[in-house]
């Protein structure tokens, strides 16, 4: 295939950067599965390096225009940590205060980033997880309910909706009847339900599996084990035509092989993502002697790493 080039886009605000995120076709770790395609939706394309731009920037436009959000009410949510980075540079961008509430223990790059945005954190129990950081921010909301807008992501209506209109809508745009499989992992479940639900109105059936972590206790940053997790709202367990459980090594051992066969350094919830897809491609190429699967790759692999301090002078 020919190299096309595209016209640079203008762009009034980096709101305008979120979505319309490209697609990558996966040869060598897609390689036993001849006859299928798989590809990779590059999510960490967006201006805030992960899928959760998408949500975050849906629930506060649908929250500024109904009058949640107002410029004298702070913004405030849990997070593992992606969803609180887009908070923190969609709050910047629009004018907005943010505090968010996270388990002590994610990823210092992480804490880094978003309080590069001037986003104030609050750290709940780390060995609590993402639960716990749900807990906690419930008590700040309900000791002072009108001092914050709480658009709560595991249970806002604006999560799926983002991928209804925007990830499912793209992958359709972009293979059409080609695509005859979708996964991605559960975390608030917002990516799994949207996209699902809009990938099930295509015309053709197209097989969505959600995928989860196979364990209760694992190393999935992210990413939830349902039966053991305060169940987000916006998740229907009904909705995906099959789950698909993967271990913490099988993730992380994808992740590492992406990166070194495929040139892509992607998270470790990726990983899970890119191991189920090509699970279900196996499978097809199997069963079906054919087919095309499509993936998300959640964010990067190196917000990961921790980073030098930010400062602006250093003593060498």
């Amino acid at each position: 295939m020919g190299l096309r080039l595209h016209r640079s886009r203008r762009l009034a605000s980096v709101v305008e950067a979120v979505g319309n995120t490209p697609l990558l076709k996966l040869n060598k770790v897609a390689a036993s599965a001849p006859s299928v395609e798989v590809y990779v939706k590059l999510e960490f394309m967006n201006p805030g390096g992960s899928v959760k731009d998408r949500p975050a920037l849906r629930m506060m436009l649908d929250a500024i225009e109904d009058g949640r959000l107002t410029q004298d009410k702070i913004l405030i949510d849990s997070t593992s940590g992606n969803t609180g980075v887009a908070y923190s540079m969609l709050g910047a961008a629009l004018g907005y205060r943010v505090q968010l509430v996270m388990p002590k223990n994610v990823t210092k790059a992480r804490k880094d980033i978003t309080r590069a945005f001037g986003t104030e954190l609050i750290f709940s129990d780390p060995m609590e997880g993402s639960d716990g950081a749900i807990r906690k921010v419930r008590e700040i909301v309900d000791h002072d309910p009108d001092k914050y807008f709480y658009p709560d992501q595991y249970n806002n209506p604006s999560n799926p909706l983002a991928h209804y209109h925007g990830t499912g809508r793209e992958i359709l745009e972009a293979l059409g009847d080609r695509i005859t499989h979708f996964v991605t992992s559960l975390g608030t479940s917002g990516t799994a339900m949207g996209t699902t639900r809009r990938l099930h109105e295509h015309h053709r059936k197209i097989h969505c599996v959600a995928a989860e972590p196979a364990e209760a206790l694992h190393g999935l940053e992210g990413l939830k084990h349902m039966a053991s997790s305060i169940v987000p709202g916006i998740y229907d367990p009904n909705l995906p035509d099959e789950i698909m459980p993967v271990t913490t090594d099988d993730g992380w051992d994808m992740a590492d092989r992406v990166a070194a066969e495929e040139g892509l350094h992607v998270g470790h919830s990726t990983g899970a993502n890119i191991f189920a897809a090509v699970k279900l491609a196996e499978r097809a190429h199997k069963e079906q002697g054919g087919g095309c699967v499509v993936t998300v790759a959640c964010d990067r692999g190196d917000r990961y790493f921790a980073p030098i301090r930010w400062e602006k002078r250093y003593t060498w």
